[in-house]
């Protein structure tokens, strides 16, 4: 969840990433995949629509794995 707010700060977004290695393993990428998709239905109700953007590029990264 930190790492998707940090997404419109991509300075910000690139720290993270290496602060916490579990994000590149499988366990990480299941759970990165769900935060993304549950942000995504957020988009859907109204929400976090500054994030829309980034949350689907962010999707199409976590496909490409």
């Amino acid at each position: 969840m930190l790492y998707a707010y940090t997404l419109l700060q991509p300075d910000t977004a690139a720290r993270v990433r290496p602060a916490f290695p579990i994000l590149g393993s499988p366990a990480g990428l299941a759970a990165e995949a769900t935060v993304c998709a549950q942000l995504l239905q957020t988009v859907s109700r109204g929400d976090n629509l500054v994030l829309e953007d980034r949350l689907r590029d962010w999707s199409e990264d976590l496909r490409r794995r």
